[in-house]
């Protein structure tokens, strides 16, 4: 009764006085007590081991689990036992005791300090082996906790001097890298988790309104096990009513009956199948990236998702009244929203850098993209014409074009808009391909960027962070594209609204500044006329090849970072300063920038203090990026620029020679001199 209440009000923080039964239960042992009778089977010798009956172990775990949810301080308890939580492992192989035992799980884990290694389970391929779909769905609930990143959460805030450092002390991988190694060598558990996330529901009676009755249900349950419980007593209550019934009377009333049981049965989808894609989410992210993937294709993961698409995961009537307990109705964690971002962020890591990509798109649409290098006399991309057709999404639109027209529709202060940007933008992501620009912007995505940031005024940061990022990918050497915007941005007005949006926050933005000015670059090197009218005639590269525009550019990104602040998130705006004075070596016009920034100092009365600070920049930059780990193809594809050439260009600037015209000390005067302090970690 204890446990009830403390799950049906709204969790207040739990004092010992409200749960005066369990905290008394624990006072005097009870806890220890009821972890020995569970685990005392384990300890005894003799060949004639002691059998407990079910009902004793399901009775010994509700125990538990209701005194943990109600006396704090017991689960932290049980979850120093590492015996004990190996223990729990093995109940799972019965059926009857699975669900109590899961729960009970899920509760140590989120708690216990260090994760558990995944390989001191005993038997876990036979225990992984020996659950049925629908436990391992739930199953999949616990490993989450196991295989992911302690805090991942807040990657992109870390400094990059904490993480450089982090690295240098852990050398050997983690234990979450070491646990999803574990669980790839389990046979068949990826082919599982496939089958799980692209199973349609049975969908037998209207669906409706099947939300409207699931709500009372709901209020409390946050949980996918609490829901397996209903779905039993569902079900059965259906079987019953099907066979009591069998006049006309009854029939009527077997419908009603089993409309609940329908209703649930989507839930339950849509629960199990989020943990699924967590799961593969994180997969597709580890170490492993290239075994995960060739599995995910071969056992059609995307095809099956673009199946489920309409009627599941992007339902026209995602209630938005259906909450999670303890949140309102705006929080992002209704399974329906959570589903959808989970399905995004897969997509996001399943199509970024990895030729699989192009299974995102269905048999025509492959064609389509074959016939646009062929109209355009460029040679077509390996991956396309490597992409085993077998393996594609099929019917009338592939994966990616559904995204799209739902983002069109997408109302302007949804907060899908950053994850389907981000999605679309990994897709685009890697060497720049102008066939898979043609195909994104013949379906209108650039028009309906730029009414986002300029006719809608978009607010958000992280929302216009992802629409700058999907805006430099798909214009990026792309010629056509500027010519689409300049037709779209067609008043200075206009122009206006976009250029104060880009200077809201560069951090944002920078992306889309190196995109214009490494296009802008080529498009003056070509000679083309169709190039060379567009050059006249653009707005935003007439902009931008304006000298004064490129320096208080290259002023600001410089301005806005410090080695001590740098993160995984604006460390771009470094690259970006490095790509303008890269551009302006190849011109000769290394000393000129140097010079201009130098005057632009003493214009802002503080000498030194913008080259001193980039100083310290690149030396970190050296530190960051000539790590033998680190992976510059990145820089390489994003900027048609070779590695070698950054190195270089680095090196020249940092030369210590105060004579060279191309090296920052030369436009430091030595009073103001600031760069040979070390960075440390404070």
């Amino acid at each position: 009764m204890e446990a009830m209440a403390f799950v049906t009000e709204d969790r207040k923080a739990a004092q010992e006085s409200t749960f005066p039964n369990t905290y008394t239960f624990d006072l005097f042992g009870g806890v220890d007590l009821l972890v020995e009778i569970l685990m005392r089977p384990t300890l005894i010798t003799q060949k004639k081991k002691q059998k407990i009956s079910d009902d004793l172990i399901k009775d010994c775990l509700s125990i538990l689990y209701n005194t943990c949810i109600c006396t704090e301080g017991v689960t932290k308890r049980l979850a120093e036992r590492n015996d004990f939580v190996l223990f729990l492992f093995t109940l799972m192989t019965n059926k009857k005791t699975f669900l109590q035992t899961a729960t009970l799980i899920e509760d140590i884990l989120g708690v216990k300090k260090e994760m558990i290694q995944l390989e001191d389970i005993p038997n876990l391929a036979s225990l992984v082996s020996s659950f049925d779909q629908q436990q391992l769905a739930n199953f999949c609930r616990i490993l989450a906790v196991t295989i992911s990143e302690l805090d991942t959460g807040s990657d992109d805030k870390h400094t990059l001097l904490a993480k450089n450092a982090q690295q240098k002390k852990n050398l050997g991988p983690s234990r979450a890298e070491v646990n999803q190694a574990t669980l790839l060598n389990i046979p068949g558990f990826v082919e599982r988790l496939c089958k799980l996330a692209t199973r349609k529901v049975s969908e037998t009676t209207g669906t409706s309104n099947f939300l409207q009755e699931l709500e009372e249900w709901y209020t409390w349950l946050d949980n996918a096990l609490v829901l397996d419980a209903l779905m039993r007593v569902a079900n059965e209550e259906a079987e019953q009513s099907s066979t009591e019934s069998s006049d006309e009377s009854g029939l009527a009333n077997t419908s009603t009956r089993t409309q609940l049981p329908q209703s649930m049965k989507i839930m339950h989808e849509i629960m199990y199948k989020l943990e699924v894609l967590y799961v593969l989410c994180v997969l597709l992210m580890g170490r492993q990236r290239n075994q995960v993937h060739k599995m995910i294709a071969e056992f059609k993961l995307i095809p099956g998702l673009n199946n489920l698409f309409d009627k599941l995961i992007w339902r026209k009537h995602s209630a938005s009244a259906l909450v999670l307990h303890g949140h309102n109705q705006n929080c992002d964690c209704s399974p329906d929203i959570t589903l959808k971002i989970q399905f995004l962020r897969l997509l996001q890591s399943f199509s970024d850098h990895h030729e699989n990509k192009y299974l995102l798109l269905n048999s025509q649409e492959l064609n389509e993209l074959s016939a646009i290098s062929l109209k355009a006399n460029i040679p077509e991309v390996d991956a396309v014409v490597n992409t085993d057709r077998s393996l594609v999404c099929d019917g009338k639109r592939g994966l990616l074009t559904r995204l799209l027209q739902v983002m069109k529709k997408e109302p302007a202060e949804s907060s899908f808009r950053f994850w389907q940007a981000r999605a679309v933008e990994s897709f685009l992501r890697g060497a720049t391909s102008y066939a898979d620009q043609m195909f994104l912007l013949k379906r209108g995505l650039l028009e309906h960027i730029l009414y986002c940031i300029v006719d809608s005024e978009c607010k958000s940061r992280d929302v216009l962070q992802s629409y700058f990022d999907l805006l430099g990918e798909l214009m990026k050497f792309n010629i056509d594209a500027f010519k689409r915007f300049n037709k779209y941005i067609n008043t200075d007005e206009k122009f206006q609204i976009f250029l104060n949006q880009i200077n809201s926050s560069l951090v944002d933005s920078n992306m889309l500044v190196r995109c214009i000015t490494l296009s802008l670059d080529r498009f003056e090197n070509q000679s083309d006329i169709k190039v060379a009218e567009v050059l006249s005639e653009c707005r935003l590269l007439s902009y931008m090849s304006q000298m004064s525009m490129r320096m208080s550019f290259l002023f600001r990104l410089i301005n806005i970072i410090h080695v001590q602040t740098l993160t995984q998130e604006n460390v771009s705006c470094l690259n970006t300063s490095l790509v303008i004075l890269m551009l302006a070596r190849r011109k000769d016009k290394l000393p000129f920038y140097l010079h201009t920034l130098q005057e632009m100092e003493y214009t802002e009365k503080y000498p030194g203090f913008i080259l001193n600070n980039f100083h310290s920049l690149l030396r970190f930059w050296q530190q960051h990026y000539l790590n033998k780990d680190k992976d510059s193809t990145c820089l390489e594809n994003s900027s048609c620029i070779s590695f070698t050439y950054w190195k270089e260009t680095v090196s020249i600037l940092l030369s210590p020679d105060r004579t060279s015209p191309c090296a920052i000390v030369s436009y430091i005067d030595e009073a103001y001199m600031d760069i040979d302090r070390d960075f440390t970690e404070e």
